[in-house]
C-alpha cells in the first residue's frame, strides 16, 4: 500500500499528521515578543540605575526583570521552534511538550536569578552604599509601569487567545471544539505570570525607596531584595512542578479520567479496565484506553462516547471479550 505524505493526510482516513495545530502562529507568539522588547528595555534601565542610585531594591528589581526577559525570550523560541517542527516526524505526538520544556528552562532560571538576588542583598546587609532616592524612584516607578503594560498585553493574549481547532481523524482521536490554551499555554502563563511577579517586585523597590527617603530605614531596601527572592524562587518552584509533570507525562487530573471511565461505563455493560491520559501540548491530550466487556464494541463505537472539551486530539482503544461471557460476533 502506498504511504501518503502529509500533505496528502487527508485523502487517507488512515493515516495523519500529528502537529495537532501546532504550525499555526498563535496570538500568544506576537504578544510575547512585543513584551520582550518592552522588558528588555526597562531592565537595562533599571540594572545601570540600580549600580549609579546604589539602590539594593531596584538592582533587585532590575535582575528579577533579566531572569523575566531571558524566561519570555525562551517561551518565544519555543513558540517559533514547536510551530516551525510542527510536521517534523521526530516528534512521536507533535511539537505541543516544546512550550513545557521552555516553562521549565525558565523555571531554573528564576531559581539562578534568586539566589543571586539573595546573595546580593546579604551583602549590602553588611556593606550598606548610599542611595539617590529620587532617581531610583523615578525608574522604580517606570518599571511598574512597564511591567502593568505586559501584564495587559499577555491577558489579552490569555483571554482572547482561545484556538478553536477541528481535527476529524476518525480512526485514532476524538473532535474537539475548543482548545483554550490560557490554563494549559505554559508558555503564556509563565510569561504572564513572570511579568506580574516583577510588578510586585517593583511596588517592593518603591516602598522600601519611599521609607528610605523619609523614614531613614534604609534597612529596607535589601530587606525587600530578599523578600524579592523568596517569591521569584516560591514561584519558580511552582513552576518547576507544573512543567515536570507535563515533561514526564503524568496522568491527567482526576476529574478528566473520570469523566472518561463514566462515559464508557454508562453506556452499556463494559468496563474501563487500564487508562492513560497524559498531556502532549497546551490543553491536548493522548489516551490510551483498555475496554473490557461481555459484548464488546468496535472501538468507534466506544470513541463515539467519550466527552468534549477534554482535549483528547490522540485517542487508542483495545478491546476484550469478557473471559467469562460467551463468544459474540463483533460488529464490523
Amino acid at each position: 500500500m502506498q504511504i501518503n505524505n502529509r500533505h496528502d493526510h487527508n485523502t487517507d482516513p488512515w493515516r495523519h499528521d500529528h502537529s495537532f495545530g501546532q504550525e499555526r502562529v498563535r496570538d500568544g507568539e506576537r504578544r510575547t515578543i512585543a513584551v520582550i522588547v518592552i522588558t528588555a528595555a526597562m531592565m537595562v534601565i533599571e540594572i545601570a540605575a540600580g549600580v549609579a542610585f546604589g539602590s539594593m531594591a531596584l538592582l533587585a528589581d532590575g535582575l528579577h526583570m533579566a531572569s523575566h526577559t531571558a524566561a519570555i525570550g525562551i517561551a518565544a523560541f519555543a513558540y517559533v521552534y514547536a510551530r516551525r517542527h510542527a510536521f517534523d516526524p521526530r516528534f512521536s505526538f507533535g511539537t505541543g511538550k516544546v512550550n513545557a520544556l521552555a516553562g521549565f528552562g525558565g523555571g531554573v532560571l528564576l531559581v539562578v536569578f534568586a539566589l543571586f538576588m539573595a546573595g546580593e542583598s546579604v551583602v549590602r546587609f553588611v556593606d550598606p552604599v548610599p542611595i539617590a532616592f529620587n532617581q531610583a524612584i523615578a525608574v522604580a516607578v517606570a518599571g511598574l509601569i512597564v511591567n502593568a503594560v505586559s501584564a495587559v498585553i499577555l491577558g489579552r493574549a490569555g483571554d482572547h487567545g482561545h484556538d478553536h481547532e477541528h481535527h476529524g481523524h476518525a480512526h485514532d482521536h476524538h473532535d474537539h471544539d475548543h482548545d483554550h490554551g490560557h490554563h494549559h499555554d505554559h508558555n503564556l502563563r509563565a510569561a504572564y505570570l513572570h511579568v506580574l511577579a516583577d510588578a510586585l517586585t517593583s511596588v517592593l523597590a518603591i516602598v522600601a525607596l519611599i521609607a528610605g527617603k523619609y523614614w531613614g530605614l534604609t534597612w529596607l531596601d535589601p530587606t525587600m531584595g530578599i523578600v524579592g527572592a523568596v517569591l521569584v524562587a516560591k514561584w519558580s518552584i511552582g513552576l518547576l512542578k507544573n512543567t515536570a509533570s507535563v515533561l514526564l507525562d503524568h496522568q491527567a487530573t482526576e476529574s478528566i479520567r473520570e469523566r472518561i471511565t463514566t462515559a464508557i461505563e454508562s453506556a452499556e455493560p463494559a468496563s474501563v479496565t487500564d487508562l492513560h491520559v497524559w498531556s502532549i501540548g497546551p490543553n491536548l491530550h493522548a489516551a490510551v484506553i483498555v475496554v473490557v466487556s461481555d459484548t464488546p464494541q468496535a472501538p468507534d463505537d466506544y470513541r463515539s462516547l467519550l466527552p468534549d472539551g477534554l482535549g483528547l486530539t490522540h485517542v487508542t482503544i483495545e478491546v476484550h471479550q469478557c473471559p467469562e461471557a460467551p463468544a459474540v460476533k463483533q460488529r464490523a
